[in-house]
């Protein structure tokens, strides 16, 4: 393989016991080095690293972005992909990625794919949770992490997008309790509305928009539990 389009993979890791051998075992086809930035997780993660070819950095927890962000300078290679630890490249996106390093990773490119989420058991495509498309794959210092809350990659420099074929599989959420445990933390960090009324107009366009418009019907009472926890999640930020 060139040297020039070597990747290291960097994730991030706390109490990831559940996913991180299958996200490991999937980079293990693209990339060159992987690099695990881990916040002295208290279960097994640290014993199933250990199984792979990896650098397992042990790094108080600074937040989202900034410890991305740490965790990005630590890498030999130059480029990276940056993944989550419940996240696993599909077959599909492992061959993309292939196929890009065979044709050359290209100066002042970046590279995205489509996420699909495992939402309670079920591959989430309506609801507005598909197609996600995320910018993963990016030249070293070329872009930063920034937001402490759904923290967003923001480029350094001017860079043109390319959309890789293939899914990241994301094990998003478990089961209902998971989900409503997840958005009233986020409410907590989030602004919250001015009052109730504005609240309750988001939250019914939030339902309708996820529920009737992309599609949310389709998936069943998934499909309405989805559509009315992410209405809820609105809500519940007017009353914070």
């Amino acid at each position: 393989m060139n040297p020039s389009t070597n990747i290291s993979a960097v994730i991030i890791t706390y109490n990831e016991e559940a996913h991180i051998a299958e996200c490991l075992a999937s980079l293990s086809e693209v990339v060159s080095e992987i690099v695990v930035v881990d916040s002295y997780s208290t279960d097994a993660t640290k014993v199933l690293c250990a199984k792979y070819s990896c650098r397992f950095i042990e790094y108080e927890w600074q937040g989202f972005a900034a410890t991305k962000n740490w965790a990005n300078d630590q890498v030999s290679h130059d480029w990276i992909l940056s993944i989550d630890a419940d996240e696993v490249l599909s077959p599909a996106l492992i061959q993309s990625i292939q196929d890009a390093q065979k044709d050359g990773l290209m100066e002042g490119f970046a590279y995205q794919f489509n996420r699909l989420n495992n939402y309670c058991g079920i591959w989430l495509k309506v609801a507005g949770w598909y197609p996600d498309t995320k910018v993963r794959l990016f030249a070293k210092g070329s872009a930063q992490w920034q937001g402490d809350i759904h923290e967003k990659l923001e480029h350094t420099q001017k860079v043109k997008v390319k959309h890789l074929k293939g899914d990241l599989l994301h094990y998003s959420i478990k089961d209902k309790e998971d989900h409503i445990a997840r958005v009233k933390k986020y409410c907590r960090l989030e602004k919250p509305y001015p009052n109730q009324v504005i609240a309750l107009i988001v939250a019914l366009k939030t339902f309708i928009k996820s529920y009737l418009i992309k599609g949310g019907f389709r998936a069943g009472k998934l499909g309405f539990q989805v559509s009315y926890i992410s209405a809820q999640a609105k809500w519940w930020r007017g009353r914070v």
